[in-house]
């Protein structure tokens, strides 16, 4: 019987729920000193001096350094971007948001550090501060003066005049999808240490060989030179997708003193100093006929991509990609520009360009059922791409491998009794209720393992029997070692508690493309897949010597894990016994390895409905309701994947209702802690209805797509759509996220004064 499909138990969890996790900040290092970092306060002004001589006379502090001590390059942007726009690792001339690291401390202590870095005065010109990305297009205030704009990343066109040329509804609206921060549990954390004249460097981090690659480019060293280890990872969500500037100034320090070196942020250094996500104002305008068939599509994007050209500043490729969504729409076209502001960089935040793209296409639906008097449903429902015809290239130029959108769609508004919530909306708004019901809907499909390259995976029989697998892939919280056994155990017959999955090191593991992108089932799997089955065929042929046979006769009972001979099971070979006859008779393990090579991304898709409950009088909302149909092709662990839904959707709830990152007109950051960052917690959410429908991917051999991501992108419109949805009848058409209570009882009230 096959294990896959099973709901197997994590088994990650008994360690986590007794003795707990190792995280970069557990690690004991003896003899380290401890880094801090002094931080600018002002958002834009020029350094006019340093004062650090308090600092270096402190208690307990080793070393203090500035941008002029290092004799580090600047770090230059990603190849697509403006390359004139170079980050410095500690700030040198300018400060361009506030939190960018000024200075640096070594103590002996934690305290110490802290101490000296307050102790540093940095005497500023003010320079004028541009926070909103329209003002930063305009170019009245220029982050690189020498570069002569702001803008990093273009991917504009010239409009077709002629786009909803016969339309006969044509609606368009303006929506922010604001800025996020991250918020993962474990905030950044840093340790390296010289170790026989090589860098040992620990990392918090979504893939170790990412890290050594950036530790060597920006310290110059060669490879053999970096050793780096990615312990347990309390949480990433994109952000820890590659090293910031602190981290590898921790190994530079290391080099430079010849001692340890740690660093741990704090939370509001975390919410000021870890990568936002998400920043982006759209303008979308959806036209078609009174029926309800969409005919044309556009989306223009401003993307906020904060203070330097990082990873952020890219993502609208990835929304350029999905911009038309799950619909059949013929003509679509498709706008952004990336600028710098004096905020802190935005990177990849959890679906990573991908949700916004589904915000916009979702949210712009809605817009155009309200204008032609339709249900939201039927009008999806009339534009889904059709099953017939997968694989199917939009009109953006992207192929979706496979799909049945209306099969989810269905089984969604079945699980949530659409017609009767319906019908109990509308009986609640003939009363006049105070608390008023909206429903809300988000099909959405979605890109995966979207960035080419491949991943490294390696199966290895121990002579006691026991298996070793190691991967490139990185897991902070997905349970790969749970869903790697599961493929090893299916293909080799081996009990799960028989199997070790080593990651994040990379003396042990060679290679590896770490894990964002909802990337790592459909290629770190496959790799650790094709091992497997490597490791079996090898076994066999072995197992043939053994019994003196010929291969082709031998067969492997994966009910008990032994080989035979065909017809002959009384005598067999265990798979400890061939670790050993391996070892013994070719001198090297019975192991394999190989990279699985990027065949194509995959496209998950899905329907959520989202239910609210709004408070007319007070524009408090609840979600009382959230179902989820979501489709990833073949589930490896239905238990597994429930939980990246899970969380997914807890995420894109909050961001529908509760979060964002606040900067004043000045680039003063309002948001710095849990106490002004609304972090969602259970108490906010209802229990979660969710299922999987099941449509496999040809593109790798486990017909695997990914769902780390799905969660978030389908939740968020759902949860808006529906806020707008219970207020429609009062006369509002759009409120921005977040829907405070504050935002949804101004929309009811100015609906009310327009009418």
């Amino acid at each position: 019987m096959s294990i896959l499909g099973n709901r197997v138990l994590r088994r990650e969890d008994p360690k986590f729920l007794t003795v707990g996790g190792t995280y970069v900040g557990d690690i004991p290092i003896e003899g380290a000193l401890h880094a801090s970092f002094v931080r600018s306060s002002l958002a834009h002004g020029r350094i006019e001096s340093v004062d650090l001589e308090e600092a270096v006379a402190a208690p307990g502090v080793v070393a203090v350094y500035t941008a002029a001590d290092l004799g580090l390059a600047p770090l230059a942007p990603m190849g697509l971007l403006n390359q004139e726009m170079k980050r410095p690792l500690l700030a040198e001339g300018v400060v361009r948001y506030v939190g960018e690291p000024i200075a640096l401390i070594l103590a002996e202590s934690p305290a110490a550090a802290v101490d000296a870095a307050e102790a540093v005065i940095v005497d500023y010109e003010p320079l004028e501060a541009v926070v909103d990305p329209s003002q930063a297009l305009e170019g009245g205030v220029l982050l690189f003066p020498e570069a002569g704009t702001n803008v990093v990343f273009d991917l504009s066109s010239e409009e077709d005049p002629e786009l909803f040329s016969g339309c006969e509804v044509v609606v368009s609206q303006r929506i922010v999808n604001q800025r996020l921060a991250p918020c993962p549990l474990e905030v950044r954390s840093a340790a390296a240490e010289m170790v026989e004249g090589r860098l040992r460097f620990y990392a918090s981090t979504q893939g170790a060989h990412g890290v050594k690659d950036e530790l060597c480019s920006a310290l110059g060293l060669p490879p053999e030179q970096v050793h780096v280890i990615s312990p347990d990872v309390g949480g990433g969500f994109g952000a820890k997708g590659g090293p910031y500037v602190e981290e590898l100034l921790i190994g530079w320090c290391a080099r430079e003193t010849g001692r340890p070196v740690r660093w741990t942020e704090s939370r509001s250094e975390s919410m000021l100093g870890l990568g936002h996500g998400r920043a982006q104002i759209q303008q979308v305008t959806i036209g078609g006929t009174r029926s309800g068939r969409i005919e044309a599509y556009r989306l223009s994007i401003l993307q906020d991509s904060g203070g330097y050209a990082d990873v952020g500043a890219v993502l609208p490729f990835l929304t350029r990609q999905m911009t038309p969504g799950v619909y059949d729409i013929e003509r679509v076209e498709f706008h952004s520009r990336s600028v710098l502001t004096n905020t802190m960089p935005t990177v990849a935040y959890r679906g990573a360009g991908r949700p916004e793209a589904t915000a916009a296409i979702e949210r712009a639906v809605d817009c155009f059922a309200a204008a032609a008097g339709l249900d939201p449903a039927e009008v999806r429902r009339a534009n889904f791409i059709p099953k017939a015809s997968f694989p199917h290239t939009t009109a953006m130029g992207t192929e979706y491998d496979s799909g049945d959108y209306e099969k989810a769609f269905d089984l969604a508004l079945e699980m949530a009794g659409y017609d009767e919530l319906r019908a109990e909306q509308e009986r609640r708004r003939q009363r006049g209720d105070r608390c008023q019901l909206g429903i809300g809907l988000s099909s959405y499909v979605e890109i995966t393992a979207p960035v080419s390259g491949g991943e490294f995976g390696a199966v290895e029989v121990r002579p006691d029997g026991k298996v070793i697998v190691r991967t490139g892939t990185s897991p902070h919280g997905q349970g790969h070692a749970t869903a790697w056994s599961m493929i090893v155990a299916e293909q080799m017959g081996v009990p799960l508690e028989q199997i070790e999955v080593i990651h994040g090191d990379t003396d042990i593991v060679p290679r590896g493309g770490g894990t964002g992108g909802s990337r790592s089932l459909q290629l770190g799997g496959s790799a650790v897949h094709k091992a497997a089955v490597d490791v079996v065929e090898r076994a066999r042929r072995l197992a043939a010597d053994e019994l003196e046979a010929n291969p082709d006769d031998i067969v492997l009972d994966r009910s008990l894990g032994l080989f035979h001979v065909a017809g002959t099971p009384a005598i067999t070979k265990s798979w400890a016994e061939l670790g050993a006859a391996s070892l013994e008779r070719e001198g090297e393990p019975l192991a394999a390895e190989t990279d699985f090579e990027h065949p194509g991304s995959t496209f998950p898709f899905g329907t959520h409905v989202a239910v609210v409950e709004i408070d007319t009088e007070t524009g408090q909302t609840r979600l009382v309701r959230h179902i989820a149909v979501d489709d990833a092709g073949r589930i490896m662990n239905p238990l597994l994947a429930e939980g990246q839904v899970h969380g997914g959707v807890a995420q894109g709830a909050a961001q529908a209702l509760l979060e964002e990152f606040v900067y004043d007109t000045e680039g003063n950051p309002l948001t710095t802690n849990l106490a002004d960052y609304s972090f969602i917690s259970a108490a906010e959410l209802p229990s979660f209805e969710t299922a999987f429908t099941e449509t496999p991917t040809s593109r790798n051999p486990l017909g695997s797509k990914g769902i780390g991501e799905s969660g978030t992108i389908g939740s968020t419109p759902a949860v808006h759509n529906a806020v707008v949805d219970a207020l429609a009848h009062l006369g509002v058409r759009h409120v921005d996220m977040p829907a405070t209570p504050e935002r949804v009882w101004r929309a009811i009230r100015e609906a009310k004064g327009a009418a």
